[in-house]
């Protein structure tokens, strides 16, 4: 039995609908989940999207910024949408569904870019996702019992070497400085997450999921970060079949500046 999750950082779903359908028609994932929608929750296409089969849609929006959706193919129960750092952003929503006789809690987040600057006493945009991932670091992948986790989502960090274009030029860069990449190695320990997209692609090896929308030729220049990343609990991490980062979707018309992951478990 085959289960596939994909996480986009869309930058505003009803701008992207036709990459969105496109892409849902492409891979079909049993299970998308969006950031960074843009619209309030009546605003969200969901009936053009549930057409395809997704009708089972939980969504935060918010007005003209932020906000996070799930679509799936599967039935949806006890969501919940939590307010970090208690500003009313909508970062955050999570839902429990059932496979392979399992039950699992899916958490889809969407962590603050936090500015240009990387110092919180003139920016305050990067204290708040400071602020933010220290929040983080109380969510555990065993939260519930016998419930496994899943987190997917823009978290807005690369944490790693190799998840950047260059780790010396990046050092004092936001999304790669040490306190951001600190923290977030720090929420997976704290929370005994397993980085899914590293499970099967060495951290030896260079790995992008977003490409600045400034580079006049992002495919050329390819100086990406891996932002966006899929998550578990240890029981669910033997499943993981594979990892699929569709690169070609940042060549798409009016893209987003991240392109869809999709994780694909399967049952022995």
């Amino acid at each position: 039995m085959r289960l596939a999750i994909s996480t986009w950082n869309i930058n505003s779903v009803r701008l992207r609908l036709p990459i969105v359908v496109d892409f849902l028609r492409r891979v079909n994932p049993d299970i998308l989940c969006l950031q960074e929608i843009k619209c309030q929750n009546d605003q969200f296409p969901a009936a053009e999207i549930a057409e395809l089969g997704y009708s089972n849609i939980v969504i935060h929006g918010q007005k003209g910024y932020h906000g996070v959706a799930i679509c799936s193919k599967l039935p949806l129960a006890e969501d919940h949408r939590q307010d970090y750092c208690g500003v009313g952003d909508s970062r955050h929503i999570s839902a429990i569904f059932e496979w392979a006789g399992r039950r699992i809690r899916l958490h889809n987040f969407y962590v603050p870019a936090g500015g240009d600057e990387p110092n919180r006493e003139v920016n305050p945009k990067f204290g708040h996702k400071l602020d933010f991932v220290e929040e983080m670091k109380a969510l555990s992948a065993e939260a519930e019992p016998n419930t496994a986790s899943i987190l997917v989502g823009d978290l807005n960090i690369a944490p790693l070497e190799h998840d950047v274009w260059s780790h010396k030029q990046m050092l004092k860069i936001v999304s790669h400085t040490p306190v951001e990449t600190e923290g977030l190695l720090d929420i997976m320990r704290q929370g005994k997450w397993v980085d899914l997209m590293r499970q099967h692609v060495p951290a030896s090896e260079k790995l992008y999921t977003w490409w600045s929308y400034r580079a006049k030729d992002w495919a050329a220049a390819d100086r990406g970060r891996r932002l966006d990343h899929i998550w578990s609990s240890a029981d669910l991490a033997p499943l993981l079949a594979r990892i699929d980062v569709l690169k070609e979707a940042r060549g798409w018309n009016q893209p987003s500046d991240h392109v869809p992951v999709t994780a694909y478990f399967e049952t022995p």
